[in-house]
């Protein structure tokens, strides 16, 4: 996700005066507003549907983390001896 420095940074003030133009602009574009207090950055908003994909990634991301540690160590095996184990570990019939 891409940031506009020039478009996506705005005071809370701002938002206070501006609440709706802001807030579409934030669904139109997809990407995060980042808000400021005293000209330092406070808060983000984002579009919730875009949060919700970022979350769902992030959380994909994190299942997959040990996977990656344990492909990184060399601790695989054959995808056709892992199938066998588990049919045989199941009593799946095919």
């Amino acid at each position: 996700m891409s940031l506009s420095l020039a478009e996506d940074i705005r005071s809370v003030t701002d938002l206070k005066r501006h609440t709706r133009e802001i807030l579409d602009h934030v669904h139109k574009t997809g990407r995060p507003m980042i808000l400021t207090v005293n000209g330092r950055a406070d808060s983000v908003i984002m579009d919730a549907a875009v949060y919700e994909k970022q979350l769902q990634a992030a959380n994909l991301t994190r299942l997959l983390a040990p996977a990656e540690t344990e492909v990184a160590a060399g601790q695989t095996r054959p995808a056709k001896d892992f199938l066998k184990e588990f049919k045989d570990a199941r009593t799946i019939q095919g």
